[in-house]
């Protein structure tokens, strides 16, 4: 049989019209979060930008500056004091805190703890305690005129030293972000252990290995996933720490000051010293250091995982 030529017209360089439909249909999808997304995160970041490119003098008004908010930025004393006490937070309080977490998920995975649920929910109430509820009540029993502190002193007759002093402040303040995050991390490694199959450890112990080699070998390894994402997350917290500071401050003033973290420092240059374009500098630069040292965490846990 003879073949029929195709109908003049037709051919296979214009897409169907219900695909092109189809294609609109899927950005219509993704409208709605580029939207918000845009609002909410791309435009006051691009706002911070612009507005650390000026600066407001006394005479001539607000003028373009170009970088010289970043190169004062740099020079700044207290920026680096507040960046230096939020780096020796993030390299103390950090691994404290995830390695109490990883041996309480450890211990709930392990099935050999009695009341497992109930530590489990005990350990991770902290966490829907909200900041500054968890900061006041704290903050007053570190009081050593007033609060658990005096308390004890006076019962005693001891000399408890005082947890809101310059020297021992920012341990206080790691003290509480650790009783805050630690059932937050715990229910990040416990659901990780949930999805390592259970024959592993079948396996492991027919071959005589022992617990303490199960958890090197097998349960940390196979949740280094989850430990670098809790780890990013934490030095995410360490370099945005403001709230338990900002809190503790009006009961510790001679410890805390306004360039006590560089959270706070931004926070009082722009409501305080109406500095806002040099607060502005101060986030992006933050937010830029911050961005660096988590994506090489990242890096270097992907690298060891792979």
């Amino acid at each position: 049989m003879a073949a029929i030529p195709p109908p003049p017209g037709t051919g296979r360089a214009a897409p169907p019209r219900g695909r092109r439909g189809r294609r609109w249909l899927g950005w219509g999808f993704v409208a709605p979060f580029m939207i918000v997304f845009a609002l909410v995160f791309l435009a006051p970041i691009g706002y911070s930008i612009y507005l650390s490119l000026f600066r407001d003098r006394l005479i001539g008004g607000t003028s373009f500056v170009g970088l010289d908010n970043y190169v004062q930025a740099f020079q700044d004393g207290q920026f680096w004091s507040g960046l230096g006490r939020v780096a020796l937070f993030l390299a103390v309080q950090v691994p404290i805190m995830l390695c109490i977490a990883l041996l309480v998920a450890l211990a709930l995975d392990s099935g050999r703890l009695h009341g497992r649920k109930f530590f489990r929910i005990t350990i991770f109430l902290p966490y829907a305690v909200p900041a500054v509820v968890a900061t006041l009540m704290w903050g007053f029993m570190y009081g050593d005129r007033f609060g658990l502190v005096a308390d004890i002193n006076d019962a005693f007759g001891a000399s408890l030293p005082n947890p809101l002093s310059p020297g021992l402040v920012l341990a206080s303040i790691g003290n509480i972000v650790t009783w805050e995050f630690v059932g937050y991390n715990m229910l990040i490694f416990y659901s990780a252990l949930h999805v390592v199959p259970r024959s592993l450890y079948e396996a492991a112990e027919i071959d005589g290995a022992s617990q303490l080699r199960i958890v090197t070998s097998i349960k940390i390894p196979a949740i280094r996933g989850a430990l670098v994402i809790a780890t990013i997350f934490s030095i995410i917290g360490s370099f945005q720490l403001f709230n338990e500071p900002s809190i503790l401050k009006p009961l510790a003033p001679n410890a805390i000051t306004t360039y006590f973290t560089p959270n706070l420092y931004t926070y009082s240059l722009s409501f305080s010293g109406q500095q806002h374009n040099y607060a502005a500098t101060v986030a992006i630069v933050m937010g830029v250091v911050t961005m660096i040292i988590a994506y090489v965490v990242q890096l270097r846990g992907m690298r060891k995982e792979a």
